[in-house]
């Protein structure tokens, strides 16, 4: 058992996908997954339009906050915040490769200091009273993973840190661009299970290139938790499949039918305020996998939910292709 149960199962922060929009619609399909905003910087929490940056709705709870950021003192000011805010555990991103965080000597660039990582979270920790966790990789570019991860390691658990979020593989800060990165450094999930035996007090889960729920109680049986990254955006109906399989509850909704059901509500107190059916439609071009019309509801979605007079007759339309048999080895139309 860890210290905090939700950490069992998480859907991974990702930029430009897993906004407050996206959360609701995952939540949605479990209550117990752990959802987390996409990186924000510590200084963009705390000079920026904090409702846009960091708002969500009551109903993604449990829900994490990912700052960026390589300053003690901003980051706690930051994720004081983000808890005031109402967030349930601050994350620190240790693992992005892109340019953005390197031009900031952030992200996966404090790999290489372990020891400024620590007082990032000491710092953090003694701003707020929720979880203060770190997600990282096994290493970066030459360095060796077994000493890199556990110079990481060290130090954030001599700072408090409550729990480690590892994505098993290194990351490659000249040579490979993001996207490169999360596909070609191979996967090295025997290092995060040996980082879990060396510290069995320390909630670890893993993350990088887990798929299908046959794969998820296996990882179990040597680390606390699985995150889920691209898998959980490009098919979100995976996530049916985390309260049965991994807490021993029913599901919330049965199938995505229900899921867009119990969306409506949330979809039309966005357009009341002024908002988009896009925001949430964009959200949902993986659901359908197998079933005849799929095809159809992701064009019904291209060509006429993307307007902004789009409503949700737009939305309906869209699910009427889909044919509510169960999927099929017959391919979608």
């Amino acid at each position: 058992m860890t210290k905090y149960q939700y950490i069992r199962f998480s859907v991974a922060p990702m930029m430009d996908w897993t906004d407050r929009y996206c959360r609701v619609v995952h939540r949605l399909m479990s209550r117990r997954a752990l959802l987390y905003t996409e990186m924000v910087t510590a200084q963009a929490v705390i000079r920026g339009d904090r409702q846009r940056l960091i708002g969500f709705d009551a109903v993604e709870h449990p829900v994490a906050l990912q700052l960026g950021g390589n300053d003690p003192i901003l980051l706690a000011e930051a994720a004081k915040i983000g808890a005031d805010f109402g967030y349930d555990e601050i994350n620190l991103n240790c693992g992005c490769p892109s340019d953005r965080v390197q031009g900031g000597a952030f992200g996966a660039c404090l790999m290489r200091e372990p020891d400024l990582v620590g007082d990032c979270v000491a710092a953090m920790k003694a701003a707020v009273s929720i979880p203060v966790t770190v997600k990282c990789r096994i290493g970066v570019d030459d360095q060796d993973p077994e000493v890199a991860l556990d110079a990481l390691t060290a130090a954030v658990r001599a700072a408090g840190v409550d729990a480690l979020i590892v994505h098993a593989r290194k990351a490659w800060l000249q040579g490979l661009s993001p996207k490169e990165n999360r596909e070609i450094p191979p996967l090295d999930y025997e290092r995060a299970y040996r980082l879990k035996s060396a510290n069995p007090d320390l909630p670890v889960s893993l993350n990088g290139g887990i798929r299908a729920p046959a794969e998820w109680l296996p990882h179990l049986a040597h680390v606390d938790g699985v995150m889920l990254g691209r898998e959980a955006y490009q098919n979100p109906e995976v996530l049916l499949s985390v309260d049965p399989l991994l807490f021993g509850e029913a599901a919330p909704v049965a199938d995505a039918f229900e899921m867009l059901e119990a969306l409506e509500p949330f979809i039309a107190a966005h357009l009341e305020r002024g908002g988009r059916l896009h925001a949430f439609t964009r959200h949902l071009v993986g659901l359908f996998p197998g079933r005849r019309g799929s095809r159809l509801f992701r064009r019904h979605l291209a060509e006429h939910c993307v307007a902004a007079g789009a409503g949700l007759a737009d939305l309906r339309a869209a699910i009427a292709h889909v044919e509510r048999e169960a999927p099929s080895a017959i391919a979608a139309e």
